[in-house]
């Protein structure tokens, strides 16, 4: 038995770099369960940090010096950032509040629709399990509207850390982008001198990773923006609520899309009934999200690296269970890494003399 371990970490392990790049997984997946809660700020520093970086890209490309470049990347964020804290989250609030009161009667003509199922098949569903069904979303929907209430008040200590964030995101975003060369240095110094496969990986999920971030916010922005425009043209209630929860859908591949057609059906349904408004409502929101699947997604993560539908499921779970809602949003690159790791390796392995 000791000769077969012996012979496995010669196999894969005898190089200082493997060993290295092993204790760095091992480590950072501990840290991201354990207190990865403590550093999303500067996760989302670092998230916002790679997606105003194309836009700093840009600027320099049209001439402007890197320091204007920053100063420009960054007033554009912040603008952005309060505006989006400051005008949408609080209509989304309200209207998510809204929604929660209404549940309990839109349960209830839910319940008077579905009570003609038990006398057309009488085989199948009973009164009964309607029933049944019935109170317990009509509670779920009473309890959550409590939780919002409830919510908002034991919310209040945390805005002092909330304030803090809006401040420090900002002041972390700028630099990350100012200096991103020096605390690049200097993480690295820690490293050996001579890492080609650290190097190599490092490379292509720098360039993974900045794709995957600025093509997603666009792609969140692109459909919430659209779906709110739709949804609001045609006079569908909650029409930021839905809209909102259309654009953050497409963070979760496959699943996103299945579980946000939920709520916009319901929300259509109880408000018109089966009618000519009902259908067109369930015609826009399937339009857009076919042109999302079929000419946005390939548009912006056509340089992405293809991963089968269950390797991606597989690394939404994982990752969401480690690290949380940024595990979900990261399952796609985090998948890539591993891929990359996992290829890297053996070619890392083959190059060492003999």
């Amino acid at each position: 038995m000791i000769n077969i371990f012996r012979k496995w970490y010669d196999r894969y392990l005898s190089d200082e770099e493997s060993v290295l790049l092993l204790v760095i997984v091992v480590v950072s997946l501990v840290l991201l369960a354990a207190v990865g809660q403590i550093f999303t700020p500067i996760f989302v520093a670092v998230v916002l940090a790679y997606l105003m970086q194309g836009v700093a890209n840009q600027l320099y490309a049209w001439g402007l010096s890197t320091r204007i470049g920053v100063w420009i990347a960054t007033l554009m964020f912040t603008s952005a950032f309060f505006a989006f804290v400051l005008g949408l989250l609080p209509l989304v609030w309200r209207q998510l509040a809204s929604l929660a009161r209404e549940a309990p009667a839109m349960v209830e003509r839910g319940r008077a629709a579905l009570s003609v199922l038990p006398e057309k098949y009488p085989a199948i569903i009973t009164q009964e399990q309607i029933n049944l069904a019935m109170n317990s979303v009509q509670g779920d929907m009473a309890q959550l509207g409590q939780l919002l209430v409830t919510k908002g008040f034991s919310s209040i200590p945390g805005l002092l850390a909330v304030l803090v964030y809006m401040v420090l995101t900002p002041l972390m975003v700028f630099f990350f982008l100012k200096d991103r060369d020096q605390i690049l240095g200097w993480a690295t110094s820690f490293l050996p001198a001579e890492r080609p496969m650290l190097s190599r990986i490092w490379s292509e999920m720098n360039l993974q990773f900045a794709n995957y971030v600025r093509g997603k916010v666009i792609e969140i922005i692109l459909v919430g923006g659209v779906s709110y425009a739709a949804f609001a043209f045609l006079g569908l209630n909650y029409a930021a609520l839905l809209a909102l929860l259309v654009g953050l859908s497409v963070i979760i591949p496959y699943i996103g899309a299945t579980l946000v057609t939920i709520p916009v059906v319901a929300v259509a349904f109880f408000q018109w009934g089966i009618s000519p408004s009902f259908y067109w409502v369930l015609g826009a929101y399937g339009v857009i999200q076919l042109l999302d699947g079929n000419v946005l997604v390939p548009l912006l993560f056509s340089e992405a690296v293809n991963l089968h539908p269950v390797a991606i499921i597989v690394a939404v779970l994982f990752f969401g269970g480690v690290w949380g809602v940024w595990g979900v949003f990261f399952a796609i690159p985090l998948a890539t890494l591993v891929s990359a790791i996992v290829s890297a390796w053996p070619t890392a392995r083959n190059e060492q003399p003999t």
